[in-house]
């Protein structure tokens, strides 16, 4: 099954955790030919300790297991990437990514574009567990009317901008017609990832 798959002289090959969903990297470990055929058995992801010198099941700790999605390999077939479904942090320390410092810019890096959509996400869901006291995103979410009115409105607003406005006031409309389209979609529990699996349905 791995024949593509370069393995070292020590049978191993880095593994790139990557969320299926948003794209974010999660961890890095290493693999060799066991634990792939495990995580591909049982749709979790395995890899092998090369401290311990054994195979382990990510998360059979914490709880915080990867469901595999897809397994890919480089042009090189020398390194890995596993698309995976987080059930959790995928850090030993709490954080949802093991790569969450920066190494010239602090603990807590800024996030790169592709990570908003998936940042706003997991922040409606908290909003929506914890309810804050005159939070603008409980409000919507109590209202369904106006969650679609705001949608409406926001959406005539992008198209006014880009036919009267700058470049930049584009973006600034688009970000808010976002924001409200992904408050929409959380208020009916329907994960973005669902609206990307249809565009990639879609594809010609």
């Amino acid at each position: 099954m791995f024949e593509q798959v370069s393995f070292d002289e020590k049978g191993l090959v880095p593994c790139v955790a990557q969320d299926f969903a948003s794209g974010e990297v999660l961890t890095l470990a290493y693999a060799n030919q066991e634990s792939l055929a495990l995580s591909v058995e049982t749709g979790e992801l395995h890899f092998y300790s090369r401290s311990r010198e054994e195979i382990w099941r990510k998360g059979e700790t914490s709880g915080n297991v990867l469901k595999l999605r897809q397994l890919r390999y480089d042009c090189d077939g020398d390194a890995i990437v596993a698309l995976v479904e987080p059930t959790g942090p995928a850090c030993h320390t709490g954080e949802r990514s093991c790569f969450h410092r920066e190494l010239e810019g602090g603990d807590e890096p800024a996030p790169p574009s592709h990570e908003a959509l998936a940042a706003l996400e997991r922040t409606l869901r908290r909003r929506a567990a914890e309810r804050p006291e005159g939070s603008y995103t409980v409000q919507l979410l109590d209202d369904p009317k106006l969650i679609g009115e705001k949608v409406e409105e926001e959406a005539e607003e992008v198209v006014r901008a880009a036919r009267e406005e700058s470049d930049e006031r584009v973006a600034e409309e688009a970000a808010d017609l976002l924001y409200h389209l992904a408050v929409l979609m959380a208020s009916r529990k329907v994960p973005q990832s669902a609206a990307m699996e249809v565009l990639n349905g879609r594809r010609r």
